[in-house]
């Protein structure tokens, strides 16, 4: 198994991409398409054709969530934990609020 760094250039992903789509006819399915350009480029195929899919989304191609939507989603998603991390902080065990101010009648 080969070493692949965790970042890609830009670069080298959108030549990818570009080499999946343009080349695409000649091959029996998209998987088989990007395996070629994955083994070209020292990639995982399954890499490749995860840009791709991304790529036909992002471009209105296909249907699913865009690179826009997922960061969206992502940054939500983190906001959503710091928030819960914080409250289960302020809660003690029994679930009732440390700082809780007394209730007067």
């Amino acid at each position: 198994m080969q070493f692949v760094p965790k970042k890609i250039d830009p670069k080298v992903k959108e030549r990818c991409v570009r080499l999946v789509l343009e080349h695409q006819g000649e091959y029996s399915s998209l998987t088989a398409a990007a395996e070629a350009a994955a083994r070209r480029e020292g990639l995982g195929k399954e890499t490749v054709r995860r840009w791709v899919v991304q790529a036909q989304i992002d471009g209105g191609q296909r249907q699913g969530a865009t690179g826009e939507e997922l960061a969206e989603i992502k940054r939500l998603k983190a906001q959503v934990r710091r928030l819960e991390e914080g409250t289960a902080a302020r809660v003690g065990d029994r679930g009732v609020r440390l700082r809780e101010r007394p209730v007067w009648s």
